[in-house]
């Protein structure tokens, strides 16, 4: 069963950081990163609310609660946290079943270098991919080869760290839920790499974190 959850605009006075006792989330409704927090929030069929943001009108709030104006924010009674790694690290150490970061530090380490790597090799070119323009082309084609590269080890494995499902997963969901959007065609060699993207895409928490908005996305 999906986690209880409240799904509205936000307004000037929704903010009630540091007085609520249910963990709050400022999300994008379109945007990749706060759909990775989304993600993790319905896996852990926790109590929490997710308060959309319009992107394109933001309330001035938001950059009182984020110094950087952006969303993903997580605001858990006194706690604010921003940028969507260390808010899913966090939910994942406080609220630990299912575990998504590995247990022993030694592989912990690993997801997390790998979670960098993502971050530079393929998230940082979402914000040319968003706006679509020609500069973008170059963007589109190295996000295209870079996830090609996976489809090799995803022939062989079930999910990016091995068997079971992991933060790695969580990273890579939204952008590969994107890709008709962002104009990137895998080649027929990446098969098993959009084999795994349907398993992901299956899963319940994902469905559940999906906003109307990011379901028209895919075709």
């Amino acid at each position: 069963m999906s986690a209880p959850s409240a799904r509205k605009v936000v307004r000037d006075a929704d903010y009630s950081w540091g007085t609520s006792t249910m963990m709050n989330l400022y999300s994008g409704t379109t945007d990749p990163f706060s759909h990775r927090c989304r993600i993790v929030l319905y896996e852990k069929q926790m109590d929490f609310q997710v308060i959309d943001v319009d992107l394109y009108n933001k309330p001035e709030d938001i950059a009182v609660i984020n110094p950087y104006n952006r969303v993903p924010v997580l605001v858990d009674r006194d706690l604010v946290l921003y940028e969507a790694n260390i808010i899913n690290e966090y939910i994942d150490e406080r609220f630990p079943h299912p575990q998504l970061m590995p247990p022993d530090p030694q592989t912990r380490a690993k997801a997390r270098q790998l979670l960098h790597t993502m971050e530079q090799e393929l998230f940082s070119h979402i914000d040319l991919l968003e706006k679509n323009l020609k500069t973008a082309d170059k963007s589109r084609v190295h996000v295209r080869d870079r996830l090609a590269e996976l489809a090799p080890l995803l022939g062989k494995q079930k999910h990016l760290l091995g068997e079971e499902f992991s933060m790695l997963d969580v990273a890579i969901a939204p952008l590969l839920w994107r890709l008709d959007y962002y104009g990137i065609e895998l080649p027929k060699a990446a098969a098993p790499l959009m084999k795994y993207a349907e398993r992901i895409f299956s899963r319940q928490g994902f469905i559940d974190a999906l906003t109307p908005s990011e379901k028209v996305m895919r075709r």
